[in-house]
């Protein structure tokens, strides 16, 4: 029976989450059969008699599991004879540090350009959710967030120069072939992809060299669901 992935999605089944992405990666890269269950923002509390506020969220039989670290660390444990989503012990470590610099520099900057794109992609049952809690989190309506987003793309490249160094030298974060820690940095561009016209990346970028090596993994499995390049 294959693991089901409970998978944000917008209008027009378009799969644009940062964190969902991830969770498919890290499926991809331990080669288990899976099914995605197309889920909305406003679908998140039935799944599993309300158990869950979030998602990714994943069924392996009877075990469900959500949040996106702990569904690969659970995938890297209770399939271990496959091959490893993080390269080994060592690297849960590297991608722990990735997941927090990730969240502390490239991701809400990110958000900052894009998340109005998010909003008119999403289904409309699911957009007043959205206006509302992301205008909470971020402090003044969502419309007014992207404002003066052109200003903010040189210091977004900037931030990805430790990401730019390494895949300069090497295709991936993980060496000669990717690791936990490509899924989790590639997270951001996916989102922006899936949902925004805004250009995150410049065509003679390493970064956007590696970010298309991504796309390519796994038969191409990532590059659906786009309209955009970076």
């Amino acid at each position: 029976m294959p693991i089901i992935l409970y998978d944000l999605v917008g209008r027009d089944d378009r799969r644009f989450s940062s964190n969902c992405c991830k969770t498919v990666y890290a499926l991809a890269h331990k080669g288990l059969a899976f099914e995605t269950a197309p889920t909305r923002f406003t679908d998140i509390v039935e799944i599993c008699d309300g158990l869950f506020q979030t998602i990714p969220v994943i069924r392996d039989g009877d075990c469900w599991v959500g949040d996106s670290w702990d569904i690969a660390i659970y995938l890297e444990e209770t399939y271990a004879e496959l091959p490893s989503v993080f390269g080994g012990s060592a690297g849960v470590e590297y991608a722990r540090f990735m997941a927090q610099w990730n969240a502390a520099r490239i991701q809400p900057l990110v958000m900052t350009m894009i998340v109005h794109d998010i909003y008119e992609r999403l289904d409309p049952a699911d957009q007043p959710y959205f206006w509302e809690s992301r205008e909470q989190r971020l402090g003044r309506p969502i419309d007014e967030v992207v404002k003066g987003r052109e200003e903010r793309l040189p210091e977004l490249r900037a931030r990805l120069e430790p990401l730019r160094s390494v895949v300069s030298e090497q295709p991936f974060l993980g060496g000669v072939g990717p690791a936990y820690t490509d899924y989790l940095a590639m997270a951001p561009f996916i989102w922006g992809r899936r949902v925004s016209p805004f250009a995150l990346l410049q065509p003679d970028d390493p970064v956007h060299a590696w970010a298309h090596r991504c796309l390519d993994l796994y038969d191409g499995l990532m590059r659906h669901d786009t309209d955009f390049d970076w």
